[in-house]
This record gives structure tokens, C-alpha cells and sequence, in this order.
């Protein structure tokens, strides 16, 4: 039974989808529906009679336009007899969707429950700020090559890293796109992406001392500057990510491993030292889930900002090292002491042996260790000792 009502914006959020797709009318506007699929998407769509002829034209989803700015585009249709784009006349054409609709649906559809909440997050932000406003207006098959590189141009001045990123997201959406049959040939295909600068940054075993030496200087002058003192340690006894330690769950602690149910790569298991499983046994144990619980509210875990970590930078003298260097510190410590590179990579929880190349680094007083070591090998062969 076909339905029909004032719609507004607060009843279009309670549409809930069905067993098959349902198109819900405006009584105020002619022609202008919400249509709602089973995989929860809704978009505003509206049916334009004429010469004998239905054309369906799909205006975007609801949560990017109000129900007033969508009945003033469907007067602006009916008048023109085109869809009014900010910036393009692209009007959808033989099926093909505009770039918002495809993203809304199927893209997401497809990938959106693969996602973990940090990568919905992230997802949800480069669209929102960077591709929807650049592209949504326009048909798939119109995003050229030219039309990105002059976006990523614009974009790459200011954040370069951040491009990057925009840039594999689209990718990936226009590969879905040929794959679905709407385009042929990825218009970000020659788009090469901004080099990244080399972070080959870890610690010498003088800077480890320095360090810690300052987190003692600092907890005995506040000490409740304990806690992020400890979350930094443990970063560097472990190798973790800092997720992983800020969102440690006592539960998650099992003797001298943590069990992580969920880290940037899946469930996997992080082995303590003795150190590490004594800062681990000094934290006190509160009503809250969390190991390092929030100074503010102990029933959430502690946040992202650790204040700490400039102030004991600067005092040990380490200008310049990140937080994430205490990473490449532990994997650079186990390549040196000869932990082979595949033990390295579980230790860090990473699924290829190319990522752990780019986090251990050695040296260069311990290559040069080496390379006498190797010379002194090949002498004793050459010489027949061997």
C-alpha cells in the first residue's frame, strides 16, 4: 500500500527498513519520497512526469540535507527541468549514481559492518570533510583524473599526510565502482600519492636511561603523574600500540601475557617482561574495567592526551621522538639482540614481515658490530680455520 505524508525531519529518522524497499511520498511536494532500503539507507528521491515518461532522480541522502532544502531542489527541477548540483549540472543518467548516493549505498552497505568502530570513525570524517563536498555532486563516470588531481593538490598543501589517506579511500570506492559495473577505468589510477617522510626514529640504550630516569624525576615531584609515567613504560617494555595499553581491561591480563580481545590487528597476545608485568602489578585495582582508567571518570579508559610525554621529552633531552618511537625502540632492541624478524612480527602483533622492517631499524655503531663480525668470519674461511 502506497503511503503518504507530511514528511519532516524527525519522522524520516524513525523510518525503520523493511523485508524489501519502500518508498515513503510527500503530500506537500509532488513527486518527492524518502526511499528506504533493508540495508537502512535513505534518500530522498523524486519521480518527474512528463512526455509519457517517469524519470527518477535521486537527490542524496536524508542525513545531508533537510526536508525544506529538498523540496526547494525538487522546485528547482521542476522548473529547470534539470537537477540543480552545487557547482556541476550533473544530473544522473543511465543508471549510473551520483558519487553521495553510491557511497550511501551500496559502498557502505557493503563494507560498513567489516569496519571497527576507530575505522568507521576515520571513514566517516574524509568523506564528510573532503570527498562528499569534492565529488557528491557528481555522477560517477564525471569524476575524472583531472578533477582529482586538482583536488589532491589543493588538499596535499596543508595536509599531506592526511591527503594520502583521502586518496586510498576514494581509490578504493571507485575500484568498488568498476566492479559493480558503473565505471571502467579508476580516475585516481595515475594519482601518485605524496611521499612519505622516513620515521626511522628509536631510542639508544643511553636515551632509554635518560628517559626513565626524567618518568622518576617527575613522578617523585607529582606523583600523579604515576599513572601516564607507567602507561610509557609500559609502551616501551611491550612494543605496544598506545591503544592497547591506554584500553588494557583487566580482564585482558592472564599472568605474565595480556589476552587483547580486540587490537588494530584483531584479538592477539602481547608478552610481558618482568618489568613490564611490575608496572602491571603496581596499578591499583578500582571498580572500573580498565587497568589505566580515566582520572576524570574511572569507569572509562584514559584518554589520548598524556600531558607527560612533552614535558619528559624535553627534560630527558629526546626533542623530537614521538610516543609511537617507543614502538620502534622495542622492535629495534629484538632485531639486534638476533630475535629473528618473523618472532619480531608476533611480538608486534603485525600481520606482514614489510611493516616490522619499517619499525625495527639498527645502528650505526651496531652495523658497523656486524659487518666486523661478518669480516672476521669470511677471514677465517678464507684462511681454512673454519
Amino acid at each position: 500500500m502506497t503511503k503518504r505524508i507530511r514528511l519532516t525531519d524527525a519522522c524520516i529518522m524513525r523510518f525503520k527498513p523493511g523485508e524489501t524497499d519502500y518508498t515513503v511520498w510527500d503530500t506537500a511536494t509532488p513527486g518527492l519520497g524518502v526511499r528506504v532500503r533493508t540495508s537502512g539507507f535513505r534518500g530522498y528521491v523524486l519521480y518527474q512526469r512528463g512526455a509519457g515518461k517517469v524519470r527518477r532522480i535521486s537527490l542524496g541522502p536524508v542525513t545531508l540535507k533537510s526536508v525544506s532544502d529538498a523540496r526547494k531542489e525538487c522546485l528547482s527541477i521542476l522548473s529547470d527541468g534539470h537537477a540543480a548540483e552545487p557547482g556541476s549540472k550533473s544530473t544522473p543518467r543511465s543508471g549510473i549514481p551520483l558519487f553521495r548516493d553510491y557511497v550511501e549505498d551500496p559502498w557502505k552497505a557493503v563494507h560498513r559492518d567489516r569496519w571497527k568502530p576507530s575505522t568507521r570513525r576515520n571513514v566517516e570524517s574524509r568523506l564528510r570533510n573532503q570527498l562528499l563536498p569534492a565529488f557528491g555532486h557528481l555522477i560517477l563516470d564525471r569524476i575524472t583524473p583531472a578533477r582529482v588531481d586538482a583536488w589532491f593538490d589543493r588538499y596535499s598543501t596543508t595536509a599531506p599526510g592526511n591527503a594520502n589517506k583521502a586518496l586510498a579511500l576514494l581509490r578504493q570506492i571507485m575500484n568498488h565502482a568498476i566492479a559493480t559495473g558503473h565505471i571502467a577505468l579508476n580516475p585516481t589510477r595515475r594519482t601518485r600519492m605524496n611521499p612519505r617522510p622516513r620515521l626511522n626514529r628509536f631510542l639508544s640504550a643511553e636515551e632509554i636511561i635518560r628517559l626513565h630516569d626524567a618518568l622518576d624525576k617527575f613522578v617523585a615531584e607529582r606523583p600523579e603523574w604515576a599513572r601516564q609515567a607507567d602507561i610509557i613504560r609500559l609502551l616501551l617494555f611491550t612494543g605496544a600500540r598506545k591503544s592497547e595499553i591506554k584500553n588494557l581491561r583487566w580482564s585482558e591480563v592472564d599472568g605474565d601475557t595480556l589476552r587483547l580481545i580486540d587490537s588494530k590487528t584483531g584479538p592477539r597476545t602481547v608478552y610481558l617482561s618482568a618489568d613490564a608485568r611490575a608496572v602491571i602489578d603496581r596499578q591499583q585495582r578500582g571498580s572500573g574495567p580498565f587497568a589505566f582508567p580515566s582520572p576524570i571518570d574511572p569507569g572509562r579508559s584514559h584518554g589520548d592526551n598524556l600531558g607527560l610525554w612533552p614535558r619528559v621529552r624535553e627534560r630527558a633531552g629526546l626533542s623530537g621522538v614521538r610516543l609511537h618511537d617507543c614502538r620502534h625502540t622495542y622492535a629495534s632492541q629484538a632485531v639486534m639482540k638476533g630475535v629473528p624478524l618473523p618472532v619480531v612480527a608476533r611480538l608486534l602483533g603485525h600481520r606482514k614481515a614489510s611493516m616490522t622492517l619499517r619499525s625495527a631499524h639498527v645502528g650505526d655503531r651496531d652495523v658497523e658490530a656486524a659487518a666486523e663480525r661478518i669480516g672476521e668470519a669470511i677471514s677465517l674461511a678464507l684462511d681454512g680455520s673454519d
